[in-house]
Parts: C-alpha cells; structure tokens; sequence
C-alpha cells in the first residue's frame, strides 16, 4: 500500500485533494517542475521494460557531463556483465511538468543490442559520469530480459512486480500515492518513460539469490507480459509472485487465472498482491489509478465499474483479489508497519503441520515459526489474509469474501489495516483485525499464497522452516 512511515496525515491529505486541485492525470498546475532536492547529474530511463535476447535496448538520458558510462549486469549469486557503454555523448534535458504522468520525451543517447546468447534475469544499468567541476555522480535504471527459448531451462516463471515500482516512483513530482507527492498530491496517472525507483532489491533480489544459488533455475518476465504476452506463460508449470505485487490490470488477471483454470501452478510468495486495479495506457508506457477517488475514473461516469481502478474487492468492481490469490489485503494489513502490531512476533503460527506445505519443517501445531533471526521476520509491512472462523482452535475460511471453497490455512499472524487507509470506502467494518493467513487451494492448478510481502527475508536470513516450505512449493509444483 504505502512505504509512508505513517499514513495518520498523508492519507487524509490524498482523501481532501480535489479534481480541481489535480489535472486529472496527477500533476498539480501550480507546482514547478524543479521544486525539490537537486537533479542528479546524470539519470536515465529504458524504452521498454523487457526485452528478449537479439533486441535493441535504447537508453534515454540526461547527463549534465559531456559524457557518461554505462554498465549493464545480470543480479544473481554472481554479476554477469552484458554490456559496457563508455565515453556516451551527455546532454541534459528538462523535466516536463507532466513528466509523472506522461513521461519525460528525452531523446535517445545510447543504445544496444542485448546479445543472443543472453540468459534471462534482471539486470541493473549503472550509469556514472564526472561533471565539468570534477564532481563524480551515479545513478541507475534496470531492464528485464525474457527468455530465448521458454521453458528450455526451466519450468518456473517469475514475473516482476515493475507496476509496484512505478506505482511508487514520485519522480518529477507524482506517484500514486500523497505521502511523497509535490504538495501531498496523490497522481492518478504514472509513465514508464521517466527514471524509475525499482523495489527488487528490497524483496525480489533475495529471493533470486536463493532460488538460484540452490539450484533452482528461474525465467524472467514483467507485470505487463501477463497482458500482452500471455502465450508466454503456457510454456511454465509454475509463476511466481514474489515481494509487493499490488497493481494487476484485468487482462493480466483474466490470463493468469486462465492458465490456473488450464492445470498452470501459482505460488505467490508476496502479500498486498492485486490489491488495485490499474488500467495501460500509451501501448503499456503508463498505468492509471484513480484508488479512493473511483468516481472521477472516467469509467464510473460511463457505468463501466467492473473496470474501475479502485479496490479489486470494492463493491462496485466486485472482484476481490481473494478469487484469484485465496487471500486479500482487506483481511489482512500491517504488521510491525504502520502503527500496526509494531510489538508483533513477525512469525507465523503453525495450525495444520501435517499439510504438504510444512513437510520436512518437523513444526508441530502452535509452534511458530520465520522469525528465527529478529533483522530477518517474514511477517511484516503488509499482509494478506481471508475471513476466518474458529473451528476445534483451528481456522477456517467463511469463503464469504471470494477465498475459494478448496482454500485451506496452514498458518496465521495477527494484522490490520491503519483507520486512515481503509475508512474512505463506505462498506468497511471499522475495528476489524485480520490475519497474514498461509494457504493454498486447488482449482484446475494449484495455487499457494504466504500472506506476507516479506517472505524472502526469511530466505536472505536462511531461516530453516522458510526455505523448506520454500523448496516444497517450487519442488511439487515447478518439476
């Protein structure tokens, strides 16, 4: 939802902006482009966010040096360098005052072309140059390589939250969110075409490092492959979520829960997944969220609620995220975040041990569990969870809010939202704490969530019972 320390005032603010205070697509008319910390001295952004091996990758710049230096490397146990780009021709440009909206127009400075034999992954574009005062500044953006040939290396496809990045990026004044918006403004509109402030380091990188350090080979795709490259999929027996997944257009949903419908696997390692409906826009370059002020979505004026980027379990959309993940933000919230359960275990409690989920972990039923090292707890931030009763001190889902009938919880963790994120829609039950739940069900393929955006640092803390629950899900369903 947030990477606010505190949302008590920022979500308030976001709730009293008015239309006429905001042009539409989420830039302030009074605000300057240049209010702010100064420009870094050299910045870039990519032509698109994936790419395969053979493509041409052109990189945008603005460097306030006569020239700059680039470096492309793969992240993984070890850095592998693809490319090196040295003595590139600078030029600096200026910020549009729509840039977040519409992105920046800087031509094109370098270029090149990704070579053939290329493995997939995320690689990072470090970008260095010296300004004529002798000053040394650095910056980076990143690009995602797709597989060659799908499916001839591995079985598992781990696509990459890039909305989230760009949901939360503020560069040239505006995000989706007020907390780090010029003036407290919340955007309703954020281009790809702009230096991003990627979020994989915080979440995906530790996973990568351990899935491939223990020999689990991965393919790589973006948020936006799920809509225009759905075919790519049909080539995997498992997709991976992992870390902050929260912005899903509809066709990325539809085709994900088409392949689950056709015997396709999910693990979604993640938690606030698919919590707002976005829609592409500019062929994929941008991504529109109107999120609590859904009645200037010019799709609520038109009657067309079913696509409203608002809440995917708002009334009016009436797809709540739960049909597809077995869990939702809703019923789930902050833990140790946000004021929120900040004395809280960030562990999980075991409830059915015997589930194929727990094999080899030797918990017994109550025993908790991810928390084995404080710096590295894998119930945090933010949660996912499903409507609960307790039934013989066990918990089981209502399926009243969309968890589907085969959906059964292994584990829990107490969690809630923050009154000033969940009060503005008008059906919520205020007070109520939910849970991180730990869960998986069956419906064509099969599908398991872990409730928790944090999941991977119990991985990066090589926590026993994470990394074997970890193995059991990509062992059983990615071979």
């Amino acid at each position: 939802m947030s990477d606010a320390p505190s949302r008590r005032v920022t979500r308030r603010t976001a709730l009293k902006t008015s239309t006429a205070a905001v042009l539409g697509d989420g830039w302030s008319a009074h605000a300057a482009p240049t209010e702010g910390p100064p420009r870094p001295a050299v910045e870039a952004y990519t032509d698109q966010l994936g790419y395969a091996p053979g493509d041409e990758v052109k990189l945008h710049v603005s460097c306030a040096a006569e020239t700059f230096r680039a470096v492309v490397s793969r992240v993984g146990p070890k850095p592998l360098v693809v490319a090196t780009l040295a003595d590139q021709k600078g030029g600096e440009h200026p910020i549009p005052k729509d840039a977040s909206a519409h992105g920046c127009r800087w031509p094109v400075a370098a270029a090149f072309r990704i070579p053939a034999d290329t493995p997939s992954g995320y690689y990072r574009v470090e970008l260095s140059a010296t300004t004529a005062a002798g000053k040394k500044a650095a910056s980076e953006t990143f690009l995602v390589v797709r597989p060659k040939d799908p499916e001839a290396n591995t079985k598992i496809l781990l696509q990459l939250a890039t909305n989230t990045y760009n949901a939360y990026t503020n560069w040239g004044g505006y995000s989706l969110y007020a907390y780090n918006g010029r003036h407290k403004v919340q955007g309703r509109r954020v281009s790809f075409d702009r230096p991003l402030t990627s979020q994989f380091s915080r979440w995906e990188e530790p996973f990568v490092k351990w899935a491939e350090t223990n020999g689990y080979a991965l393919d790589y795709c973006v948020n936006s492959d799920l809509e225009f490259r759905p075919a790519l999929l049909d080539h995997y027996k498992l997709v991976l979520s992992v870390g902050h997944d929260e912005y899903w257009s509809t066709p990325m949903r539809d085709h994900l829960e088409q392949y689950i419908g056709r015997g396709g696997n999910v693990a979604f390692f993640s938690g606030n997944t698919c919590c707002w409906q976005v829609r592409t826009e500019a062929d994929g370059r941008a991504l529109a969220c109107w999120k609590q002020a859904f009645g200037d979505d010019p799709y609520y004026r038109s009657g067309n609620y079913k696509l409203l980027t608002s809440l995917w379990s708002h009334h009016l959309v009436g797809r709540p995220e739960n049909t597809l993940t077995g869990v939702g933000f809703p019923w789930g919230g902050y833990h140790r975040s946000h004021g929120q359960f900040m004395d809280g275990p960030g562990a999980y409690t075991a409830h059915r041990p015997d589930h194929w989920l727990f094999a080899g972990t030797g918990l017994n039923r109550g025993d908790a569990f991810g928390a084995r090292l404080p710096k590295y707890k894998v119930v945090g931030y933010e949660c996912d969870g499903c409507e609960l009763v307790w039934k013989d001190g066990l918990p089981c889902p209502t399926h009243r809010d969309g968890t589907p009938d085969t959906f059964e919880v292994v584990a829990t963790c107490p969690a809630r939202w923050h009154p000033d994120d969940c009060e503005w829609y008008e059906k919520w039950e205020k007070g109520r704490t939910g849970n991180a739940v730990i869960g998986t069900y069956t419906r064509g393929g099969t599908v398991v969530t872990v409730g928790s955006t944090d999941w991977s640092h119990g991985l990066r803390g090589n926590d026993p019972v994470v990394t074997r629950v970890t193995r059991n899900v990509l062992d059983r369903l990615g071979r």
